[in-house]
Order: structure tokens, then sequence, then C-alpha cells
């Protein structure tokens, strides 16, 4: 996929141009269930995923913009994958996985075909089926339309091992070691969300009937298929910036974390700091003194409305004290171990980032 059609967050200073296109679906309880399959805790921030939703949107807004005008030159009158294709020929890696991805779904296809028919699997079937591996045959032979070099042949030949999804397969093993059967279940549900299963919903969130040019279906099956993996990309970057803004005892280098989480971090301080100055006993007003025949009275009134002892109601106290503190806590662990919107930002600023020696005379 090209930088500047269709690389996950190549565009992602113009997110507000996506919401500008009037979208009103939204993806962000399936981005909160896709966040968690992929790496992020069990409750993703909805401030994270609403940010996702318009990085997600805003590429899939130019793809689909950068499509209609590809398929208006060559005199089309719809988007097809072919329009796609061209696009992202650029990126290697992303299109093997395209087609990966295609054969996939040919295969899906030719077995759900075999189980409506009823019919045995058998050889002459499959070699026959020419019919089923339609996406297959379609990437083949455009792509042996516009390779002279034989470089985009050989990618549908080579078999070789996605370095990317091993470690998101990886990462996803040592989340599932300590979940017990409900959490493992709740983990397979999210895993099996994707766009192309609410299809109308996300022909809306595209707003595709505004354009000119729409897109056929099988360019859909690669619109959502391309938006699930560019989730998985934000998502990947983000967990490597958290992980390297997690503080580590010894480390040399702690002081050269990001300005941008130092600001996050530093604003949370001064917001919790006030609330502490608000509450502490130097801004309380003091109490109006009282008597010994007062005190007396207040206690035999709180014993006659059935509240017991001073020690009984001491020890209730400390009860709900400890509870409004684990519970607390819990809420603050669930968050910490979230991904922030503060790593999804510094992950764009990262990936947008030129790194070398020549940087700075770059364009």
């Amino acid at each position: 996929m090209s930088n500047s059609a269709a690389s996950p967050m190549a565009a992602s200073s113009s997110t507000a141009a996506g919401r500008a296109s009037g979208k009103t679906t939204s993806f962000i309880p399936e981005l909160q269930s896709m966040m968690f399959a992929l790496g992020d805790a069990r409750r993703p921030l909805h401030e994270t995923a609403a940010l996702v939703e318009d990085i997600v949107h805003t590429q899939l807004i130019n793809l689909l913009h950068q499509a209609a005008e590809v398929a208006l030159l060559r005199g089309a009158r719809a988007i097809s994958p072919e329009d796609i294709i061209f696009l992202m020929r650029k990126d290697k890696k992303k299109l093997q996985r395209l087609i990966r991805y295609m054969q996939f779904r040919d295969y899906k296809s030719k077995v759900l075909k075999t189980i409506e028919d009823e019919d045995v699997l058998d050889s002459d079937k499959y070699s026959s089926s020419s019919s089923v591996n339609k996406r297959q045959r379609l990437l083949q032979d455009f792509m042996s339309s516009i390779d002279q070099t034989g470089e985009f042949l050989t990618l549908v030949e080579e078999e070789e091992v996605d370095e990317v999804k091993q470690e998101r397969l990886e990462r996803i093993e040592k989340v599932t070691r300590n979940m017990d059967s409900s959490q493992y279940s709740d983990f397979c549900e999210s895993r099996q969300l994707s766009f192309s299963k609410k299809a109308s919903k996300f022909r809306e969130w595209l707003d595709c009937s505004s354009l000119d040019v729409k897109p056929n279906a099988m360019s859909m099956e690669i619109l959502s298929y391309l938006a699930y993996e560019t989730v998985a990309q934000v998502v990947d970057l983000a967990l490597l910036v958290k992980q390297d803004m997690t503080p580590k005892t010894g480390d040399p280098f702690q002081h050269a974390i990001s300005a941008t989480f130092i600001q996050y971090c530093n604003s949370s301080a001064e917001a919790a700091s006030t609330k502490k100055e608000t509450d502490s006993p130097e801004n309380t007003p003091p109490s109006t003194p009282s008597g010994p025949l007062t005190g007396h009275q207040g206690k035999m009134h709180s014993m006659a409305q059935g509240n017991g002892g001073p020690n009984q109601d001491g020890s209730s106290k400390v009860k709900q004290r400890k509870r409004k503190k684990s519970a607390a806590a819990c809420g603050a662990e669930a968050q910490s171990s979230a991904i922030q919107p503060a790593h999804i930002r510094e992950a764009i600023r990262r990936y947008s980032h030129k790194i070398g020696p020549l940087s700075p005379f770059s364009e």
C-alpha cells in the first residue's frame, strides 16, 4: 500500500476531514472489541477507540477517493479491486497479505459451496471449480498485466512467514494463558468481529451513497479487510509506544521519554493535585464547638437511632473506605493497562517521522 494512498496513518493529521464527511454511524463498540482481541485491555478506553475510528475512517475515505479517480481514468462505472490493487502496488508486504486474504476467501467460498451441495470433496471438483477461485484469478490476471519485471507474480507463489502476523499470534498466546473459560469465550467472540460481517453498516459508515463511482461487492471485501488491518497496525504501534513509555528501574534512557507522554502525565498530575488541595483540611471550614452536654446528647441520639456504639460506627467507616480504595485501585489499574490516546498520538508521530542521517534534507 503506498504511503499516500492507504498506509494506516499517512493521513492521520487530517482526521478532522473524516468527521467532516457527515457520518453518523459509529463503530466504537466494535472497535473496542477488536482492540481487545488485538492485545489491548479487557475494557479499552472509549476515547482511544474514538481516535482509532477517526484514523481508520480518514484512511478509507482517502483510499476511496483515490480509487474513484483511478476508476474514472480508465472509464469504469464502479470501483473494482483492480483500482485498489493499483494503489497498493508499491507496498509489497501489504499486497502479499491481501493476496493471502483473497485466497482464504476463495477457499472459504469453496467449502461453503461444497457443504450446500452436500457433495463429497474430490479432486475433480476442486480442479474444475474455476468460478469459485474468481478472486485469486482476478488478482493474478491484473498483476500480470501491470507486471513488467515478474515481482508481482512472485508474491503469489512465495510462501514466506509473515513476521508481523507471527508477532500478533505470539502476543495473543501470551494474553490468553491466564484466562478462564468465560474470559476466553469473550476473547474468541471479539476475535471473530470484523467489518465485513456488518456490510450494510460499513457501507453507510463510509458514505458510499455520496460517491459518483461506487465500489462493487468485491471492493467492499477488500476495504473491510484493509480497515481491520489498519486497526491492527495502529494497536501494534501503540503497544510498542506503551512499552517504551513504561518506566523501568535502572534504565539510563528513562529521561528520553516522549514529550507527548510527559505532557499527558503532567496534566493528569495537576488535576489530581488540584483535587487534593480542595479536599485538604486547610480549605475546610472549622466545625462549630460543642460542649460536653451537646456531645453527650449527640451520642445518645445516635444510639437511639440504632446506629450502635462508636466502635461499630468507626469500623463501618473503615470498611467503606477500604471498599472505595479497592474499587478506585481496580479502576486505575484497568485504565493504566489500557492503551491511552497519548499512545496513539505518539505512535502516529513516530510513524510519520522520517528517521535517518539525511532526513532533515529529504523531502
